[in-house]
């Protein structure tokens, strides 16, 4: 090849893009198999063998509370792996409920924002700058320290209706215990479900084909409430309810959410609705007057025109959100971090294997929350014609 063969090949566009590339992954490949390599040499200088044998290890201590122990965790049997499993556990109910309570409260708060009510846009306006402009951990600590912990104590507890007791240190409701005949209950649940998902699909079609709207929320809270109850009756009602008894210095029976999970799903929901407030305000802001218009133009009240046309992005608050529960460490709630990336590694020294670990579990539950989101938008989007 000679040097003008060489010159031209040199500045071809397509020669250089892929050169380039080529290029940066040698780089990447050579950078992962220094950090890799310089890994093992340190670890072998400390006498560390990697590997995760110690899953298997009996903890030997108590990695959630007594009365929250949704996995049935034995401080006398349970090794590391269930552990991790049961941080695991904690930390999605805390990123599940938060979301839940985040987008009802977003969603309000957006569309009060648009108020032409001088005093509700104030209010509105002034609780979304409130939160944003304060760090959420110190809105944890606020939540957890200055308005949880100076609730009454267990024996001078809130009661609401003898059924429901709030204190300092946790708040306790009936739990319910299910009996022979709950199947039927659960299968008519998921029937109701694949109903109304049945029915929705209906009026969409329908929607398209003669440009009449039907509304089915009567129809769908009819089916969605009646057949379970409907279910129940035929059963016998197989569902006992188990009431919170105060003896002596505590509360037996009924399920327990100690503070630190209400504090995180307080301050979590409070702080990301903010955010999602502003979404929404955004998102309806910015949506073309022509929709608003086409829609009034086949008969959509302004509600309908709110949950068919408006789609605010809200993908990134929900990650936000499940990420952002990793500070619940601050108030000593046990999550993933605080029981395994925090006692199971000291107890193991398996720094590297724990903290990858965690790492693919947040990792992963980002994905899935993606996932679902990309879906939802693809089939609820509608595109600006």
């Amino acid at each position: 090849m000679n040097a003008n063969s060489l010159m031209r090949l040199i500045y071809h566009r397509g020669f250089r893009r892929v050169a380039i590339q080529v290029i940066a992954c040698v780089l990447l490949v050579a950078f992962v198999v220094y950090i890799v390599g310089n890994t093992q040499t340190n670890l072998k200088r400390l006498n560390i063998t990697p590997g995760f044998d110690f899953m298997g290890d009996i903890a030997g201590f108590l990695a959630t509370y007594p009365n929250f122990n949704l996995t049935g965790f034995d401080v006398n049997t349970s090794t590391h792996f269930h552990v991790f499993l049961t941080g695991l556990v904690n930390t999605v109910i805390v990123a599940v409920v938060g979301i839940v309570f985040a987008t009802i409260l977003g969603f309000i708060v957006g569309i009060l924002r648009l108020s032409q009510n001088v005093l509700i846009n104030f209010l509105a306006s002034a609780y979304v700058e409130l939160m944003r402009n304060v760090p959420l951990l110190l809105w944890i600590l606020i939540w957890y320290f200055a308005v949880i912990l100076s609730a009454p104590s267990v024996r001078n507890s809130f009661n609401l209706f003898d059924a429901i007791f709030i204190n300092q240190r946790y708040i306790t409701a009936p739990s319910a215990t299910f009996h022979e005949g709950i199947w039927l209950f659960n299968v008519a649940i998921l029937l109701a479900i694949a109903a109304v998902v049945l029915l929705a699909r209906w009026r969409r079609k329908r929607l398209q084909t003669t440009g009449k709207f039907h509304s089915i929320l009567l129809p769908s809270l009819g089916i969605l409430f009646g057949l379970p109850l409907l279910a129940l009756v035929i059963t016998g009602f197989p569902v006992t309810w188990e009431m919170p008894v105060l003896k002596g210095f505590n509360f037996q029976g009924g399920i327990q959410l100690p503070a630190q999970y209400v504090a995180m799903v307080v301050a979590l929901s409070v702080y990301t609705g903010a955010y999602i407030a502003e979404l929404v305000r955004a998102g309806i802001l910015s949506v073309n007057r022509g929709q608003h218009d086409a829609s009034k133009a086949i008969g959509l009240q302004p509600g309908k025109i709110m949950r068919l046309v408006v789609i605010p992005p809200l993908t990134s608050q929900y990650l936000n959100l499940t990420k952002n529960t990793s500070l619940a460490v601050a108030i000593g709630y046990m999550d993933i971090v605080n029981v395994f990336t925090g006692v199971s590694l000291m107890q193991t020294g398996n720094a590297l294997e724990i903290i990858l670990l965690t790492m693919l579990v947040y990792a992963s539950l980002s994905l899935i929350i993606s996932s679902i989101m990309n879906v939802y938008n693809k089939r609820m989007a509608i595109v600006e014609r």
